[in-house]
């Protein structure tokens, strides 16, 4: 089978070498990468292009997603499969956002990097980079993955879980797609299926969604605080357990409420990494429904502050996008 499959090179660890201020960019890292990939054998043919200038990890903006969506349309038809390389930072978010450009994708879009440069002893880069080629060729392939320590995640379920181990990701609310072992597996299960539909959208305001984590003391000034800014139209809040507020300060709930009626688009996200939001499991949660703050579920993190870009991109009405919130556009909440 000759499968031919684009690799994009964002940026990341997976492409730095050492210098005297710490890892940077290396030079030439398509060459370089080509003469160790040409050491194994089995993989399909690929061909490499790279971003200008490359994304540091950290300095990610949302902008830059729709800079690599454009790059794999530019070439969708030419390739059956995409492998992206990104720093592992950000590269969830990056998934995230990506299957929401991509919903109902018909071939794979596969990002990896690795925690240790290509060039350094023990590097993870060969195998994340081999395996997640072999994978992009399967024709069962499809969809925003992400493949890293020898496993396949789900890109809108996943999370960047441990900044030391080389199983850095992780999905804490659906199984792993696959796993590598040494066997690869023929057909990885592949997200579920969904009618193709593009969200193309020309520009993403960096500055239209913010994310508030809930703590002890956490008051309606914060709140408050979140209408200076002109351009903001969604909020992530990061609440305790099952979607819980303090219910002991009236005014933390009335600011809340005045934002919504604003026309802020508020999302509720449990800081739990396991298990959904369920509005009404307790009181203080059920006003927050009443007030027309919407549940987030199980999404991760990354999975809601992207699905609340793109949607506000995509809608001025607030209430169409609190109703397009609430349904699995792709998988990614159960």
């Amino acid at each position: 089978m000759n499968r031919r499959i684009l690799v994009l090179h964002t940026g990341g660890t997976i492409g730095m070498e050492r210098s005297s201020q710490g890892y940077r960019p290396m030079a030439q890292f398509g060459t370089t990468l080509r003469q160790h990939l040409a050491t194994l054998s089995g993989l399909p043919d690929y061909d490499f292009i790279e971003l200008a200038p490359l994304i540091d990890s950290a300095n990610l903006l949302p902008s830059h997603w729709l800079k690599i969506a454009r790059e794999l349309r530019t070439h969708w038809n030419r390739y059956e499969g995409f492998v992206i390389l990104h720093g592992t930072d950000t590269l969830a978010w990056t998934a995230s956002a990506l299957s929401f450009l991509f919903q109902g994708a018909d071939r794979p879009i596969i990002l990896t990097g690795s925690q240790i440069p290509l060039l350094e002893p023990r590097s993870d880069a060969p195998a994340n980079l081999g395996t997640a080629l072999m994978l992009a060729s399967s024709p069962a392939s499809r969809g925003v993955t992400i493949f890293f320590g020898g496993t396949l995640l789900q890109g809108n379920r996943s999370t960047k879980s441990s900044s030391t181990d080389f199983q850095a990701f992780s999905s804490p609310n659906v199984p792993a797609l696959a796993r590598a072992g040494i066997h690869l597996p023929s057909q990885p299960p592949a997200p579920e299926a969904v009618p193709a539909h593009n969200a193309i959208i020309d520009t993403l305001d960096a500055h239209a969604v913010m994310v508030l984590t809930v703590y002890p003391g956490l008051s309606a000034t914060q709140i408050n605080a979140l209408t200076e800014t002109p351009s903001l139209r969604g909020l992530v809040l990061c609440s305790y357990g099952a979607g819980n507020l303090p219910d002991t300060d009236p005014a933390l709930l009335e600011a809340l409420a005045r934002i919504v009626k604003r026309g802020i688009v508020v999302v509720n996200r449990t800081q739990c990494a396991h298990g959904p939001v369920v509005h009404g499991t307790y009181a203080t949660s059920s006003t927050l429904e009443r007030i027309g703050i919407v549940s987030a579920s199980d999404m991760t993190l990354e999975a809601a502050f992207a699905k609340l870009h793109i949607l506000l991109a995509l809608h001025r009405d607030p209430q169409q996008v609190r109703e397009q919130f609430r349904i699995a556009l792709c998988g990614e909440m159960s």
